[in-house]
């Protein structure tokens, strides 16, 4: 009965969503507080587990997020990405293009939220397509996949970010194991599967052409290579160190604090509040506004997170998390699977990579608690299950739809058939790198 109950309040979160157009986070808070009163939850306690349940999720969360979204505004309006992707184009040339901007595409995705990095990388796409007389979906569809990657596979991005914290995985081993995964996955959604792409027509709308930065005003090439990615190196960097160094001597300690996550990415803000703003004409003021709209952007983002948090806080104190653990057990499914299945389904009816990804955890978390699957791993594989099959219900299906002018069937065939690709691929990444870890 308690399993047909949270079944009853994922459809309830479907509807609210998708029919009547609720607001996500909202959505959450009424799910949250009716699952909680038919799973017979003391109505009492229902408050204090959902306030529980946003501060616990929310706690891990907000530094780091808040964090990597002023670090990638930064780099955005600096015209640090825009550097990156001219400097990978001069060096690849005309024949390679394509490669230039995928590999631009994954550098500037890493520190860009999902959005911003969508916005800046398009009319990119478009002015080397004209310039160089180029198939648009063809040379663009890769770059996209790049950045949907590492939305879905690397931290700093808020999904894979609230994942590690619910399953108590390791932020840098994460990432290490996310960048394996994101390879294969990149070069099969990306130019393999463009391919077949090159004769697809598409047109961008004038709405959405921007002007270039001045290029006085842009910072150097080592300079915007080297913040942007300051944040992955450090992170690969100390994890390194720390499974070199001995546990409980002072060295390790110490590398343990300056890997942990959020002061990692303090340090690379800091650094990138000189590189990429002071040391380049820009006031401080003026970079602190940049930060201060950074959170703008990132804000419902934050609050859809915490909603999701409150509804696994009253799964897990009404003992039906717990429970639902116990029937999977019997379900003779590997774990890995049946939470990329479950993150892929809820994404299919609801849409958001963020909100599959958090709720498919909330169901998973008992049985990583219990050990029985690598938490890295379990974060990778929901990951890539949060990506599956972008369709009619997804902003993404139709930003890339209005921004390359493309037919609804086009845009199944090329953007909804290359996030399925995405999905697929990241879990028999994560099942064959689980295989080399466990032997």
């Amino acid at each position: 009965m308690a399993f047909l109950i949270v079944v009853l309040c994922i459809l309830v979160l479907i509807v609210l969503v998708t029919l009547a157009r609720f607001n996500a986070f909202l959505a959450f808070l009424i799910v949250s507080a009716l699952a909680g009163w038919w799973l017979g939850m003391p109505v009492t306690k229902i408050t204090a587990s959902l306030q529980k349940g946003i501060g616990d999720t929310m706690g891990g969360l907000l530094i780091i997020i808040t964090l990597g979204a002023m670090l990638g505004k930064l780099v955005a309006e600096s015209g640090a990405a825009r550097c990156i992707a001219g400097s990978l184009i001069r060096l690849f040339g005309t024949r390679y293009i394509q490669w230039a901007l995928l590999i631009a595409g994954f550098i500037i995705g890493i520190p860009l939220y999902y959005g911003v990095g969508f916005v800046l990388l398009v009319p990119l796409i478009f002015s080397v397509v004209y310039q160089y007389k180029l198939p648009a979906v063809y040379i663009g569809l890769p770059t996209l996949a790049a950045l949907s990657i590492t939305h879905g596979f690397l931290p700093p991005h808020p999904s894979p970010v609230a994942l590690v914290t619910q399953f108590h995985a390791d932020m840098g081993l994460t990432l290490i194991y996310g960048l394996v995964v994101a390879i294969p996955a990149l070069l099969v959604a990306g130019p393999l599967f463009a391919r077949y792409l090159k004769k697809m027509p598409a047109e961008p709308s004038s709405l959405f052409q921007t002007t270039d930065n001045e290029p006085a005003k842009m910072p150097g090439a080592a300079n915007s290579f080297i913040t942007a990615l300051l944040p992955v190196l450090l992170l690969v960097l100390m994890t390194g160190l720390q499974h070199l160094t001995s546990e409980g001597t002072e060295m390790h300690s110490f590398l343990v604090f300056a890997g942990d996550a959020p002061v990692v990415m303090l340090f690379c803000l800091l650094v990138a509040t000189f590189s990429l703003g002071v040391f380049q004409g820009r006031p401080i003021k003026a970079v602190m506004a940049i930060y201060s709209e950074a959170v703008k952007d990132i804000v419902m983002v934050m609050l859809i997170i915490a909603g999701a948090g409150a509804l696994k806080q009253v799964l897990a104190d009404s003992g039906v998390s717990e429970q639902i653990a116990v029937a999977m057990r019997s379900w003779h499914i590997p774990v890995l699977v049946l939470g990329w299945l479950m993150a892929a389904v809820i994404r299919a009816c609801i849409g958001s990579a963020t909100v599959a990804g958090i709720t498919a955890a909330g169901m998973m978390a008992p049985l990583v608690t219990a050990g029985q699957v690598d938490p890295n791993l379990m974060v990778l594989s929901v990951g890539a299950g949060s990506l599956m099959f972008s369709h009619v219900n997804d902003a993404g299906f139709w930003m890339f739809r209005e921004y390359f002018n493309i037919s609804i069937k086009n845009t199944l065939l090329s953007w909804s058939v290359m996030e399925t690709i995405v999905g697929i691929m990241g879990l028999l990444g994560v099942l064959a790198l689980n295989i080399l870890i466990t032997g």
